[in-house]
């Protein structure tokens, strides 16, 4: 099953006509005509089965013949990362954490990163092409990069934890995670989070968590904390 995705379809939408690029590969590449069918997704939960009615290179017109609402995992997962000096790890990050179940990404800018700008256009082709490929109907939500101490103040629901490399007492975060709960986990930059950020989100109520006994680059980190919670929750 191959899946299209597109923000602006609707539970009410009864037919749509795609863009140039997504027409040409629909009509050219996978070759479907008049009556043949094919899956979308406004990336909100909803699949939709739709009928090409006007095989179009440059315009294909569908007409939605069936929909559903699939059942979204039973937890909520918010990744605050830091961006990695390599771009391409940061985008690895992005795309298996959507293939594994994140509903919520976080840039966050640290006081050890390397990498201060991100390119919210490029994470977010990133997010849809994975969302796809894994026949998701669920996009995660990237949201705008911000500060690490602004982050932290702001009100969260649920557990919140800071994955830290600090000789100091924290918690194994498989032993403090619990099934169908809100959960935000922090995970710096290359260096780790600086003593002070430590202190700081410890003084609004983060918990200090350990990922294993290796030291982890931040993507890998970053993957280790989606698979515990989706593992937890299965």
């Amino acid at each position: 099953m191959q899946l299209f995705y597109n923000p602006d379809i609707s539970e009410n939408t009864t037919q749509f006509s795609f863009q140039k690029d997504e027409s040409k590969h629909i009509i050219k590449v996978l070759r479907k005509n008049i009556g043949d069918t094919i899956n979308i997704t406004n990336g909100k939960g909803w699949l939709f089965k739709a009928k090409v009615s006007i095989p179009n290179i440059n315009k294909c017109t569908v007409k939605i013949i069936s929909k559903a609402l699939k059942t979204k995992h039973n937890y909520d997962l918010h990744l605050a990362v830091a961006p990695t000096k390599m771009n391409d790890r940061y985008e690895w990050f992005l795309e298996k954490a959507t293939e594994i179940g994140v509903d919520y990404i976080t840039p966050l800018i640290c006081h050890h990163s390397e990498r201060k700008f991100i390119k919210p256009e490029r994470f977010e082709r990133i997010l849809q092409s994975a969302m796809k490929q894994s026949l998701n109907c669920y996009l995660p939500k990237l949201n705008e990069a911000i500060n690490f101490k602004d982050f932290i103040k702001k009100d969260f629901k649920g557990d919140i934890f800071i994955a830290h490399c600090e000789a100091s007492d924290r918690k194994s975060l498989k032993q403090e995670l619990k099934p169908k709960t809100e959960v935000t986990i922090l995970i710096g930059p290359e260096g780790d989070f600086s003593v002070k950020e430590i202190k700081q989100a410890l003084e609004n109520n983060f918990i200090p968590v350990t990922l294993g006994k290796t030291r982890l680059r931040t993507e890998t980190a970053a993957i280790v904390a989606s698979h515990s919670v989706a593992f937890i929750n299965e």
